[in-house]
């Protein structure tokens, strides 16, 4: 069963060690590389993946197609701690098929990339590589 974790933070690279920490120390199978998605649509997903309104919104997000169990896949992220907050989404839920539909056209995730935070831009540096 194809599954989705979608990765909320308030940096890309927060989001870009998570992904790391997921396959590392979880031992989640990607079944592809991880697509960038705008923090706004990953609030969505999770406010309806919960049925509740968020306290706070993220400001950099990313979504990977999983080849691991969903259930395994929690299980495993609960044995973790990663530095930013990671939702698995199945086709348990609601907003499922619309991902999977979502999921094509999004543009791969790059750890480097700049993002706005409060209008200012933010600069990471340092090049970040990473083979997910």
């Amino acid at each position: 069963m194809k599954s989705f974790a979608v990765i909320r933070a308030d940096t890309n690279l927060k989001v870009h060690t998570t992904l790391l920490d997921l396959r590392r120390y979880g031992r989640i199978v990607f079944a592809g590389p991880p697509k960038s998605m705008s923090p706004d649509y990953a609030d969505e997903i999770l406010g309806k993946v919960i049925n509740r309104p968020l306290k706070n919104k993220c400001n950099s997000a990313a979504v990977v197609s999983l080849n691991t169990i969903p259930s395994v896949a929690i299980g495993k992220l609960t044995k973790i701690h990663p530095p930013a907050h990671v939702v698995i989404v199945s086709s348990k839920h609601e907003i499922y098929d619309e991902l999977v539909e979502n999921f094509e056209i999004l543009p791969e995730f790059e750890a480097r990339k700049p993002i706005m935070i409060h209008g200012e831009e933010e600069v990471n540096v340092q090049e970040i590589t990473a083979d997910y």
